[in-house]
């Protein structure tokens, strides 16, 4: 039996461009540089997306895009590789 952890498999995407759901309704896709046990993460390129839900009930989202940005682990909800076109 493999002793395999959930931190192995993102040891596999390492360069590789990822998405991380966090919490505040808040996600971000970029390259993962660099990551620890904590689940703090270094993405490059990175897009941030907050989405906000308006008075009259509809779902907005605004785009900022970062060279490069670290996200403390305890804000990480999920973590998973982008879908493709």
């Amino acid at each position: 039996m493999a002793d395999n952890t959930p931190l192995d498999l993102l040891k596999l995407n390492l360069d590789e461009k990822i998405h991380v759901k966090l919490r505040g309704a808040r996600t971000m896709t970029g390259t993962l540089q660099a990551f620890d046990s904590h689940c703090n993460i270094v993405l490059s390129d990175a897009i941030e997306i907050i989405y906000n839900l308006t008075d009259d009930g509809t779902l907005e989202s605004n785009e900022r895009k970062s060279e490069m940005v670290f996200i403390r682990g305890d804000s990480v909800t999920l973590i998973t590789t982008p879908e493709e076109d």
